[in-house]
Order: structure tokens, then C-alpha cells, then sequence
């Protein structure tokens, strides 16, 4: 493999597929950018600018007035704890359920499977899970923004392998000592899976922050929209953020840049999040998807 990247044809090779990633990250950046500036900018930067990645004159009067709005910061927070309690959820019932279900002597193994199999190729749809949530009375609530995605089959089916690939000589060391299936899941099992765990709640957290249609379904209440719905409403009108009664009246809010620092606000905590847990993201992303 080497000695085909120093033949000339592997050189010139190398270096278009360089150049085409670096085009392909630039693509990508600059549009963020440019966002991250025009949250910084006037509004009339903004409007007579097409397009810049540093503003002319420097303002934090768009996060001023997001952040004075009690709409904004009260959707951060339910976000924020939809969030946390929704991704503890989904790891819970994925683990607790892919355990067993890696174990060969499980009695109703292969039912099981074949019931996951099933769900992890036809899903119930929009309808029928609207139905189910409303008929179990969690709309409205917090519970209908974590609890219909509890568990995923394709991610159980993951860490089941994952499981299956730890040697049986230290789950039958363990129990020789006495240990339950508990003790084993807990006290061997996990210890040895932190690249699964940080991946998957990696992936459990950046869905639910970033999903908007489960409170566009299930949430009437405006006072419960999460951060993402709230962000949906703010582009389609800047009123939903209306906080007259604590502003001068003759103030005029920044509508263009409001609308690029919520954006950011709302995408800036799953980019400090993930740093922490790169280092396990790569092992955590094959480790489990091989074999079945």
C-alpha cells in the first residue's frame, strides 16, 4: 500500500483527493461561519451584506435580547433537561435490554430477535405512535419527548453484539463467585463498554436536541416547546420571541440577528459536548457493527 502512494499516479491521486476534502470541509465551514458572524453583526450589516465572515461593527445585542426573553430561556432549559433525562432513558432500556438479549441462554431468545429484526425494518409510523402517546395521556408532557424513542433497534442490535464479543471466561468467573446477572451487567459488563457508552450518548443526545418534530406532535403548550420548535417558530416569525412588556416600546429587537444567535445558542452546547467523548467515538463506531 505504501509503495503505490510513492508511484507518481499515487501521488497525484493523493493530492486530488486532498484537494477535494479541503473543498468539501470549506463548503461546509464557511456557512457556519458565517452564521457565527452575522450573530455578532447590526442588523444592517446584515441586510446589506449578502454574505461576510467577520463583521464591521461587533454587537452582542442579539444574545442581549434572546436571553432577556423568558420564551427563549425557558425552552433552553426544557431542552437541556429533555435532553439529559432522554438520553439516560434510551441508554438505560438499550443496555438493560441488549444484555439479555446477548446471552444464548436466554429462554425466547430468538422471539425476541426476531420481534427486534421486525421493528428495526417497519416502524409503526407517525400516526400510530401519535395515537399510542395520546392514548397513554403524554401529551403535553415532558414524557412524550423521551419515552416513544426509548429504545433503538438498530443500536440495540449494535451493542447485542458488542455483548456477545466479551469472552463468556469472565461472566463465568463472575458467577463462580457468586455474582448475579446484575452484578455481572454492572460490575464487568459496562466497565468494559465505555467506548459504546460514550458513542451511543453521543448519538441519543444530538437527536433529542436536535429534534423538532416530537414537540410539533405531541407539545400544545408553547410554554413547554423545546429549543429546536421554538428556533422553527423564531425563523418563520420573529414574534415568537415578543418580550415587549420588557423592553422600551419604541425598541426595535434585531430580527435578522436574532435569528443567527438563537441558531447558534441552540447548536454551540452538542459542539463542546462531543470533544469529551471523541476519543471513543471511532472504536465505539465498529466495536459491536461486524459480527451478528
Amino acid at each position: 500500500m505504501n509503495k503505490a502512494h510513492n508511484t507518481k499516479p499515487g501521488k497525484v491521486f493523493d493530492m486530488l483527493n486532498l484537494l477535494f476534502l479541503t473543498f468539501l470541509s470549506v463548503i461546509m465551514v464557511l456557512p457556519f461561519i458565517y452564521v457565527i458572524a452575522a450573530s455578532f453583526a447590526t442588523e444592517a450589516e446584515i441586510i446589506t451584506r449578502p454574505f461576510f465572515l467577520w463583521p464591521e461593527s461587533f454587537t452582542l445585542e442579539a444574545y442581549k435580547y434572546i436571553f432577556s426573553t423568558p420564551a427563549f430561556v425557558r425552552s433552553l432549559f426544557v431542552t437541556i433537561g429533555v435532553t439529559i433525562g432522554g438520553t439516560f432513558i434510551q441508554l438505560f432500556f438499550t443496555f438493560t435490554f441488549a444484555y439479555p438479549l446477548s446471552r444464548k441462554y436466554l429462554k425466547g431468545r430468538g422471539l425476541l430477535l426476531n420481534m427486534v429484526i421486525f421493528a428495526m425494518l417497519f416502524s409503526g409510523g407517525m400516526i400510530p405512535t401519535f395515537i399510542v402517546v395520546k392514548n397513554l395521556g403524554l401529551l403535553d408532557t415532558y414524557w412524550a419527548l423521551m419515552l416513544p424513542g426509548a429504545i433503538s433497534p438498530f443500536n440495540l442490535m449494535i451493542i447485542k453484539n458488542f455483548f456477545q464479543e466479551i469472552p463468556l471466561e469472565l461472566e463465568e468467573s463472575a458467577r463462580m463467585d457468586g455474582a448475579t446477572e446484575l452484578t455481572i451487567l454492572t460490575k464487568i459488563m459496562l466497565p468494559l463498554s465505555k467506548p459504546v457508552i460514550a458513542t451511543f450518548t453521543l448519538f441519543y443526545a444530538v437527536g433529542i436536541w436536535n429534534d423538532f418534530m416530537s414537540g410539533l406532535l405531541y407539545m400544545n403548550d408553547s410554554a413547554k416547546w423545546p429549543i429546536q420548535l421554538l428556533l422553527r417558530q423564531i425563523t418563520m416569525s420573529s414574534s415568537a420571541l415578543n418580550n415587549s412588556a420588557l423592553l422600551d416600546p419604541n425598541y426595535i429587537p434585531p430580527e435578522q440577528g436574532m435569528k443567527f444567535a438563537v441558531i447558534i445558542v441552540a447548536t454551540l452546547p452538542i459542539l463542546i459536548f462531543y470533544p469529551f467523548l471523541q476519543k471513543h467515538f471511532a472504536k465505539g463506531m465498529l466495536i459491536g457493527s461486524v459480527k451478528g
